[in-house]
C-alpha cells in the first residue's frame, strides 16, 4: 500500500495599474493577496497496477493530480510514461511499435487502429485521432511502471474512446502497470472499471470512489 499527499495551494495578487485601481474602484473590488486551495492535504492510496480515474470540470485542478502523482512516483524510483510527452517518429506506423510484425499489429489494434492503409503511413500523413491512438499504442510499448494521460480520449468519438479506454486498461492491469487517466468525460467509466475515482470540484473539494 503507497500513500500519497496532495497538498496545493498558491497566493494570487493583481498588478495595481491605474486601470486596474480604476475598475476595483468603480466596482468595489479589494486587491489584497489571497490563497487560493486546489487541494487541502489529500491523502491518496495507490498500489502498483491500480487504475486511477480523475474526473472533473476544466479548471478544476485535474492535471495537478496527475503532476503530483507523477512528481512523487518519480521520487520513489518509478518510471513514468507520459502520453502527452511522446513524440511521434516519422516513419511507416507499422515500424513505430513492437518488436515483430505481429506485436505491432497488436498493440496497433487494441488502440484502435486495425486499417492497413494506415499501417504504411507516416503520422504527419494521419488526422488527430489517428495520431491520438498511435501515441496510446506507444504508450503500451513502454517498458515503465507507470502509464500516465491527461485528457484521456479528449479528440477520439465517443464509441472509439470507450473501446480504447477499455482495451488499455485491460493490457495495463495484464501488465501490472499503473494507468492514470484524467479526462472531464464521464462515460468512460465503465470501461476503465478504475480501482480509484477521484472527482475534483473547484477550489478544494474532492470525492474519493474506492473500488470494492
Amino acid at each position: 500500500m503507497t500513500k500519497y499527499l496532495i497538498d496545493v495551494r498558491f497566493s494570487s495578487s493583481v498588478e495595481r495599474t491605474p486601470r486596474v485601481l480604476e475598475v476595483a474602484e468603480g466596482f468595489g473590488l479589494g486587491l489584497t493577496a489571497k490563497e487560493f486551495v486546489v487541494f487541502d492535504n489529500l491523502e491518496l492510496e495507490v498500489n502498483q497496477g491500480d487504475v486511477v480515474f480523475v474526473t472533473g470540470q476544466s479548471g478544476s485542478g485535474k492535471s495537478v493530480v496527475l503532476r503530483e502523482l507523477s512528481r512523487q512516483m518519480t521520487g520513489q524510483g518509478l518510471v513514468i510514461a507520459d502520453l502527452n510527452k511522446i513524440d511521434l517518429p516519422e516513419k511507416p506506423v507499422i515500424e513505430i511499435v513492437g518488436k515483430t510484425i505481429t506485436q505491432a499489429a497488436d498493440l496497433l489494434s487494441k488502440a484502435g487502429i486495425s486499417d492497413a492503409w494506415i499501417y504504411i503511413r507516416k503520422p504527419s500523413e494521419l488526422s488527430d485521432g489517428q495520431r491520438y491512438r498511435l501515441k496510446l499504442a506507444m504508450l503500451m510499448d513502454m517498458p515503465a511502471d507507470v502509464w500516465i494521460a491527461d485528457e484521456f480520449g479528449a479528440v477520439l468519438d465517443r464509441v472509439t474512446a470507450k473501446c480504447v479506454a477499455f482495451n488499455v486498461q485491460k493490457v495495463a492491469r495484464a501488465m501490472g502497470k499503473t494507468l492514470i487517466v484524467a479526462t472531464t468525460h464521464t462515460d468512460l467509466k465503465n470501461e476503465l472499471g478504475p480501482s480509484l475515482t477521484i472527482t475534483k470540484r473547484f477550489r478544494q473539494r474532492v470525492e474519493l470512489e474506492i473500488a470494492p
